[in-house]
């Protein structure tokens, strides 16, 4: 390998799109390593082109030190069913038309950061194939389950056919990086890898997360009150029907001076808050819609606790959501209803808040009133805990200088 190695990353999403893998892009330019981006149009979550982006493009630009090279998508409009499966096969063939200029391109190692659809990596293995250059793998969704998860696929012959397509595409890559012990039991089953070509990395947050931002128009337009805050993603899988019913469940206790504020966007949105409206929640709920990413510590100073659900799924209770690593960086309690590693990380590792299991709306209550019920005081230790547990263990240097050493590292 050269004294500069050249990396090569494959993934559908990136810059202006806010995901973790900007952030490890921005580390390994840092840490001198040439990086080059393949990615398709920026249309999410809102589902349109970003302003800028056209069909015309741009397809090639030239970012914080790093080569972007785009392919082209179909959006994913309005979220449906039938958009959202145009979105997931577009990429994967758009991304084919740059194999002849990559097969003459110098690269040491590729890097598929692995999101849905699984296929989106499709050009970044055919590469390594053809080539012989050593590809790793971050698998951040298990495919298929993450996909029947989104979408009810009943045909048998159609489960059985991704299955088969999503299993095919894990035994590739000469390494794989998962997120928790139990995803990598479940990968090493499927991909048949050895022990030292599988490492468990969990997503690093940005270090904007740490900040406490006072804002104070916001701080007046939220009002005074005990705030429930949610960050991100506003999809199925977040099972915001245990937050509806736990909001349910303590308003009819009395406790009206809780008010649940949502910060993100998603393919759920509407009906979320038409089941909100159903539910004559209209008044302890807020929804504030997408905000850039660097917002988010403005809601996150304000938040008395944080809150994140998951939909009952052996698939979830192997992930550690992103969510909560920032939500522990943020120095804040957490509430949360979700199955598997994340309760010894939060309650026993991390010390910085109360879990529940996933689903359960009742136990998601109780946890938000026993956080209430604390002092503010009490409050402020829990999320001390936690930030003091992330800067030890981790904080973004740690994390990606761990991912950076085995991607990089012979297989």
């Amino acid at each position: 390998m050269t004294s500069r190695p050249k990396v090569l990353v494959v993934g559908q999403h990136f810059w202006p799109e806010g995901f973790r893998i900007n952030d490890i892009c921005d580390f390994l330019v840092e840490s001198d390593v040439d990086v080059e981006v393949l990615c398709g149009l920026p249309n999410y979550p809102q589902g349109s082109l970003f302003p800028g982006y056209t069909w015309r493009g741009p397809y090639k630009e030239n970012h914080k030190g790093l080569k972007i090279y785009r392919a082209p998508e179909i959006p994913r409009g309005d979220n449906s069913s039938l958009r959202i499966f145009l979105n997931y096969v577009s990429f994967p063939l758009g991304s084919l038309l740059h194999l002849p200029r990559l097969l003459f391109g110098r690269y040491d190692k590729i890097f598929l950061y692995q999101l849905s659809p699984v296929m989106m990596s499709i050009t970044g293995i055919l590469v390594s194939k053809l080539r012989g250059i050593e590809s790793t793998m971050y698998v951040l969704d298990l495919w298929p389950e993450n996909l029947f998860s989104v979408l009810d696929i009943k045909n048998r012959f159609l489960r059985r056919l991704v299955e088969r397509v999503s299993h095919w595409h894990y035994r590739q890559p000469d390494k794989i990086i998962v997120l928790s012990e139990q995803m990598r039991a479940k990968i090493q089953s499927i991909s048949g890898l050895p022990d030292d070509r599988l490492a468990v990395v969990p997503q690093a947050c940005e270090s904007l997360y740490e900040r406490e931002i006072i804002d104070e128009d916001l701080a007046s337009r939220l009002g005074d009150g005990f705030k429930v805050v949610f960050t991100g993603n506003i999809s199925p899988a977040q099972s915001f029907e245990t937050m509806i019913e736990a909001a349910a469940l303590l308003k009819r206790e009395g406790l009206t001076g809780i008010s649940w504020i949502i910060v993100g966007d998603g393919m759920s949105r509407n009906d979320v808050e038409q089941q909100v409206k159903d539910r004559g929640l209209e008044d302890v709920f807020r929804f504030e819609g997408h905000h850039p990413v660097t917002d988010v510590p403005k809601y996150t100073t304000l938040a008395d606790v944080l809150v994140g659900c998951l939909v009952k799924s052996d698939l979830l209770e192997a992930t550690i959501p992103a969510k909560v690593m920032s939500y522990i960086a943020s120095g804040r309690p957490l509430a949360l209803a979700m199955d598997g590693e994340v309760r010894s990380l939060v309650e026993d590792q991390a010390q910085c808040g109360l879990v529940g299991p996933a689903g359960d709306s009742e136990a998601l209550a109780d946890n938000i009133r026993r956080l209430y019920e604390l002092s503010a005081e009490d409050r402020r230790r829990l999320g001390e805990s936690g930030k003091a547990y992330h800067f030890a263990n981790l904080e973004r240097s740690i994390v990606l200088g761990r991912l950076k050493k085995f991607l990089l590292s012979p297989a």
